[in-house]
């Protein structure tokens, strides 16, 4: 349905000015330009809004009732013309991103915080998903971006590399390797471990770092998520490899966090929106603080 707003001013402004004159030289147009505006108006209501003689000009019955309705479309209107070019300008607005879990533990909250202290009216959604579901989520446009694990990604996708995420090893206080100065991946072989299961994007990582140094770990517990891993490790039940952004260490006061070499195996963090997507200003402002934000992995 098409709405003759341009139709409507012209009409309020004859209506409060009283002549076709003073409201065409309000609207800074001609006698003509407001006059085939009015017309126009008319011609699509199929109603006279103004009845005009030579000497005077007075609003139909029709037209008077719709005044006070052509000032309120008027007046609605511009408050939301004016939200829009507020919210371009001053970037407000709601964005939803999404995230592996490890990214939303310790990466993400401190960008957050630096975000919510410029822009704290603006609500940020966040949607943890494992890696082929940030991508899925951002495709499908529930998500205006992602921060993902680097790999492969859909075609329709754009990357930019945010930071590497070095694995290390998780173990409770009281583990047999829990007080060696130095690891290597070797030196897990006798022990079991708790593993992440072929879902996580951490997972292809792990298995190509085993077969390419010739390491075979004990995995004799998986679980799906790092936090069920950690939940585990906590408990005694065995040292997980997991990525170093994954522990918050106040939350598990017992868990030793011990670093892995030979070799050193990291995942990389990268940002992905769509090639062709047009962020929110409120989305575009967060995007580029987790862009430039530096912070580090160990």
């Amino acid at each position: 349905m098409k709405i003759d707003t341009i139709g409507v001013q012209a009409f309020v402004a004859i209506a409060e000015c009283g002549s076709f004159q003073t409201a065409a030289e309000s609207l800074f147009l001609s006698q003509a330009g407001i006059t085939r505006r009015l017309q126009n108006l008319e011609d699509y209501l199929g109603v006279k809004l103004i009845e005009r003689t030579t000497r005077s000009m007075a609003l139909t019955q029709v037209g008077a009732e719709f005044l006070p309705h052509a000032k309120r479309l008027l007046i609605e209107l511009a408050g939301s013309l004016n939200e829009i070019r507020d919210s371009g300008r001053l970037k407000r607005g709601s964005v939803t991103i999404a995230c592996v879990p490890t990214v939303g533990v310790r990466f993400l909250p401190r960008i957050i915080q630096a975000y919510s202290r410029q822009y704290p009216e603006n609500h940020i959604k966040i949607l943890d998903h494992t890696s082929a579901g940030v991508s899925r989520a951002v495709l499908q446009r529930e998500a205006e971006f992602g921060i993902t694990i680097a790999g492969s990604h859909h075609a329709e996708l754009f990357g930019v590399p945010l930071i590497e995420d070095k694995f290390v090893l998780v173990c409770r206080d009281d583990h047999p390797l829990a007080n060696l100065p130095a690891l290597e991946w070797r030196d897990l072989e006798p022990h079991p471990l708790i593993s992440i299961g072929q879902f996580s994007g951490n997972r292809p990582l792990l298995d190509r770092a085993q077969q390419e140094n010739g390491v075979s770990l004990q995995s004799l517990y998986e679980v799906q998520r790092v936090s069920t891993a950690l939940g585990r490790v906590a408990e005694g039940v065995g040292a997980a490899v997991l990525p170093g952004l994954a522990l918050q260490r106040e939350a598990y006061p017992r868990i030793r966090v011990l670093k892995l070499g030979n070799p050193v195996v990291s995942r990389g963090l990268v940002l992905i929106t769509r090639k062709t997507a047009e962020l929110s200003p409120a989305a575009e402002a967060l995007y580029e603080l987790v862009k430039s934000y530096q912070d580090n992995a160990e």
